[in-house]
């Protein structure tokens, strides 16, 4: 990045070969939930727009029947499928997605187009060794695979190696610079805490895009990390221009949601997050939902969203995902901590990331086990992130341990970083500040 980003006519070769939507094809490879989204692997050349996907895979399946051994487009419509699971939140679509790809290495074995969208697929499944795995093998074919090199960085981020994911974004950006690498460049930053290179590099990026699904992408990820930093206004801003870039874009309408909460204005934040959970029903936008309507005190409907949150992690687990992190994350709060705990420590088992142990933290403080807590929380703040959830928990977990000094500093760091973090843990957090005597005056 450091050579890469200086080369502004590369740079910008590079996106202007970007598809529309590319760096959003292939999302939610992040936690659902609170973590933050972070930019997903670009389709290669023939990669179906993401906006196009309802018309665009009749077409390819149409194509397909008339020429059974293209590769190449079986390839596409496997990743294709993907994008269609995580747009219209249906889970059902990854076995449609995996038949797909399975029949693009029987025509033509081992090649990368293939290999990539298996890597996809796995992320998208919460299987991140198997997506580290293939995306290997994906680059073993072609070390210049931009989805493959794009989903190698999501894998190890995803499995807790942040070394590796930062080595794993230098090698991307020098071999393929454009916004799936930004943008994976820009959020490995952010993890260590240097906000300030990330939203630099964001900002390159965006000035570099000219498809409207680049621009919206990035526009979000941008409004994103402001909305992370308590910066609601600069949040609504970058939202509303990737919202005037692509008005479908569910990710800039959720985060135009979030922002909109931050500023006091409840009623835009419910039509934004409502129209989003129509056509997005994952956990995360449910749970914000939920969450709002229970700061208004309207329990029923807020339960309404919590009970579809456990609707789409049965559909999820049939549909091969890996929904330990989901169940953990929703249900410590609004569901059955005994699961929830459960789930926790089965993803834990299998990876350690800020957002895991975070979670795990989470659930041992809600089976009041806050001295088994602590080492998770501090955990999950150890690398820099500023997420003012993982501070506002361990806080919490610090209380309930007796440590009321570092209590203090930890809930007022959350508030400080986030106010309006969460409609419902914000004010948890402030209350605790008054009865730990600090007033709860952090703003």
């Amino acid at each position: 990045m450091r050579r890469s980003l200086g080369r502004t006519a590369v740079a910008a070769a590079a996106l202007a070969l970007a598809l529309t939507g590319g760096a959003v094809v292939l999302g939610g490879t992040h936690e659902a939930g609170r973590s933050p989204m972070v930019a997903a692997p670009a389709p290669p050349p023939g990669e179906l727009r993401s906006g196009d996907l309802d018309r665009g895979i009749p077409a390819l399946q149409a194509h397909l029947r008339a020429q059974p051994r293209d590769f190449a487009s079986w390839a596409t419509l496997g990743t294709a499928y993907v994008e269609q699971a995580r747009t219209h939140g249906d889970p059902s679509r990854y076995r449609a997605a995996a038949r797909a790809l399975d029949r693009s290495l029987s025509v033509r074995p081992g090649n990368d187009a293939a290999l990539a969208g298996r890597a996809a697929l796995a992320a998208a499944r919460h299987d991140f060794k198997g997506a580290l795995r293939h995306a290997d093998r994906a680059l073993a074919v072609n070390p210049y695979g931009e989805r493959a090199l794009s989903s190698r960085v999501d894998a190890l981020v995803e499995l807790g190696r942040y070394r590796e994911a930062a080595r794993a974004a230098d090698l991307a950006d020098q071999r393929r610079p454009g916004i799936p690498v930004f943008t994976r460049y820009a959020y490995v930053a952010e993890l260590r805490g240097d906000t300030a290179t990330a939203r630099r590099v964001l900002d390159r990026a965006l000035a570099s895009a000219t498809a409207p699904g680049d621009v919206a992408y990035v526009a979000t990820a941008l409004g994103q990390l402001a909305w992370r930093q308590g910066a609601y206004e600069t949040a609504q801003r970058h939202c509303g221009h990737a919202l005037r870039a692509q008005a479908a874009h569910l990710p800039a309408l959720e985060c135009r949601a979030r922002a909109r909460a931050g500023r006091g204005d409840t009623a835009g934040a419910l039509r934004d997050l409502r129209e989003v959970v129509a056509r997005y029903p994952l956990p995360g936008p449910l749970v914000e939902l939920g969450e709002l309507y229970e700061a208004k005190g309207d329990m029923r409907q807020a339960r309404t969203q919590y009970g579809l949150v456990n609707t789409w992690l049965r559909l999820a687990r049939a549909g091969g995902v890996n929904a330990d992190l989901d169940t953990a994350l929703a249900a410590t709060d609004h569901g059955d901590r005994k699961a929830a705990l459960r789930a926790a420590r089965a993803e834990w088992s299998r990876r350690h990331t800020v957002h895991t142990a975070d979670a795990l933290a989470w659930a041992l403080h809600a089976s009041g086990r806050d001295d088994q807590a602590l080492g998770h929380a501090r955990r999950a703040t150890a690398t820099g992130f500023k997420e003012a959830s993982f501070w506002y928990h361990r806080g919490m977990i610090e209380r309930g341990a007796g440590e009321k000094s570092a209590a203090r500093r930890s809930l007022r760091t959350a508030l400080d970083l986030n106010p309006a973090f969460s409609p419902t843990g914000s004010r948890a957090a402030r209350a605790a500040l008054r009865d730990l005597g600090d007033g709860g005056s952090a703003s």
